[in-house]
């Protein structure tokens, strides 16, 4: 979904995995911004060179980290999609339940995503396309599966879903009240449900 053009990758060899690991952690917990390369490599058990040798620099260790967790999140949620009941309501559901439960497990502190754009909102930086083109791939998404409830309104139910979906994830980082994804899902359920009574599904 989506034409981004996906940045350089590179090919993960034991080291540049442990590192790709200690980074992940780090960046996720601390910000990008906080780390540096002397704590990634410090974290990883490998040298400074050993580090720059596998990824270049800082900048491709954000690539790497962000794509990871992208392709982890894709995989993820289509497995949950997949196995929801075959009725297109059901299939938007279970994109919400589905955030919950990676939040729950792999974002205490909210979406990794929208954490990085933060510190990230540079269009040239390499790691600015992964984070926008995972929202451009969860709109398509959100959009296809409104289009097999209702085809005229498909891009209109898709972006009040995505604003249902994305208001979660930064509720959830914010922590300021209960299950905020259980919320954006009965939200998302009677819009669905008005969306089906609507004339033009009569």
């Amino acid at each position: 979904m989506g034409t981004t053009e996906r940045p350089r990758r590179i090919a993960m060899t034991p080291a540049a995995r442990r590192v790709l690991e200690a980074a992940a952690g780090l960046f996720y917990e601390r910000g990008i911004h906080a780390v540096g390369v002397d704590l990634i490599a410090t974290e990883a058990g490998v040298t400074k060179k050993t580090l720059y040798d596998r990824f270049g620099s800082k900048e491709q260790i954000v690539v790497e980290y962000l794509a990871d967790r992208d392709e982890r999140w894709r995989a993820f949620l289509a497995q949950c999609v997949d196995t929801a009941q075959a009725t297109s309501e059901a299939r938007v559901l279970a994109v919400f339940d589905a955030s919950r439960a990676w939040s729950a497990k792999n974002s205490s502190k909210g979406c990794g995503m929208v954490n990085a754009h933060a510190e990230i909102s540079d269009p040239s930086h390499p790691a600015h396309r992964i984070i926008t083109g995972q929202k451009q791939w969860m709109l398509t998404l959100f959009t296809d599966l409104a289009g097999d409830i209702t085809p005229d309104g498909a891009g209109a139910l898709g972006q009040a879903l995505m604003l249902l979906h994305e208001g979660a994830l930064v509720a959830h980082g914010l922590n300021i009240f209960a299950d905020p994804f259980g919320h954006a899902r009965e939200q998302a359920q009677a819009l669905l449900a008005a969306t089906g009574d609507s004339p033009a599904k009569r």
